[in-house]
């Protein structure tokens, strides 16, 4: 049997531009008067954002504190001495004493900081049951193999939540107290926790399950507390609408970093008389010291920070984009030298011949 070109076989596509490949198609030829341009103009635009993102983010005030109770660093010492080696530690308060000279503009964040944690490590992150945490009946008395060590208790029961995600809680609190006039008593500032986990981790993953009479407590009937954890899950707040698998603190927690440096929202301060920052005065933070830390070498920190239109403090993405339009100049410049050298001696052999 002989081919023809004009034989259509059962595999021949159709004869028309778009399946012969016969569309008209554009090639740019790059020539040293649009390229350089590119790379000057992408340069600039460059070394502008980046100017903006940085100087922004130095405009960001940050309060730190260390308080992990290194030695000789704070009354936070005895805690960290005395918790050390224990899982979970027993209930130890400390306070951190700051002033302020002028108004720490708002809105405020309070932010938790941990070093050395590897929140990213793989087998950390997978040991969590994301059906369990959406609440459906059957995963929560039968967490996935992905949860263990932590996926049953010594006695067999179903742990809820499992992994070693949700055992690793956070579990130190603060409160922040303002000293008004000099001498006088301390205020208590409201800190608001609603609101601090991704709209999407609250309202989408996170699901309690179907009450049982009425009653969250029932619900979890036949489940047992993670091993590190001092109550079970329905016992986290005494606000019906912020305990167990919705607990706001929980939720935050559970959306794990990428880095083994991080931090993590604790509240906002933007109520009351604090709505438009933190005034001038002396200040009190309240440290209630249950999380260990010392243990793996890390650091805990608490910080108060504004904000701007770029969100937190990070000098990085500012430096990132005035390093990369450095680099697009500075190639433009190369790639110019090179073109007149060369455009130069092209012009001589032309000459010649």
């Amino acid at each position: 049997m002989t081919w023809s070109a004009t034989a259509r076989g059962a595999n021949q596509p159709d004869n028309t531009a778009f399946t012969q490949q016969r569309l008209p198609a554009w090639q740019p030829l790059l020539s040293a008067s649009i390229t350089l341009p590119l790379f000057f103009c992408a340069g600039l635009a460059f070394i502008g954002l980046g100017l903006g993102l940085y100087y922004s983010s130095n405009g960001i005030k940050e309060l730190q504190h260390d308080y992990t109770g290194d030695p000789g660093t704070g009354n936070c010492s005895l805690c960290a001495a005395a918790d050390q080696d224990r899982a979970p530690p027993r209930n130890c308060s400390c306070a951190w004493y700051f002033s302020l000279p002028e108004l720490f503009q708002g809105p405020v964040y309070l932010y938790y900081e941990l070093t050395n944690f590897y929140q990213n490590n793989r087998r950390y992150g997978v040991s969590r049951d994301d059906s369990q945490l959406s609440g459906l009946p059957g995963s929560l008395r039968h967490p996935v193999n992905e949860c263990a060590p932590y996926q049953y208790s010594a006695a067999g029961v179903p742990i809820a939540p499992c992994g070693a995600v949700a055992n690793s809680l956070f579990n130190d609190s603060f409160t922040l107290w303002h000293q008004r006039g000099a001498g006088g008593p301390y205020v208590e500032v409201p800190l608001d926790r609603t609101g601090i986990a991704w709209w999407t981790d609250y309202h989408v993953k996170f699901h309690n399950p179907p009450l049982v009479n009425g009653s969250l407590a029932l619900a979890f009937d036949g489940t047992a507390k993670p091993p590190n954890w001092p109550q079970p899950v329905y016992k986290l707040s005494a606000d019906p609408n912020n305990t167990g698998f919705i607990n706001q603190d929980f939720v935050v927690w559970m959306r794990t970093a990428a880095l083994p440096t991080f931090r993590k929202l604790y509240a906002r301060i933007r109520q009351g008389n604090y709505s438009s920052g933190l005034p001038r005065g002396a200040y009190r933070l309240n440290i209630t010291y249950n999380y260990p830390v010392r243990a793996f070498g890390g650091h805990k920190r608490i910080i108060l920070s504004s904000i701007s239109w770029m969100g937190g403090k990070n000098p990085f993405l500012g430096i990132a984009y005035l390093v990369v339009g450095s680099v697009c100049i500075l190639t433009g410049f190369v790639m110019l030298v090179v073109y007149i050298r060369y455009q130069d001696q092209n012009d001589e052999d032309e000459d010649q011949e």
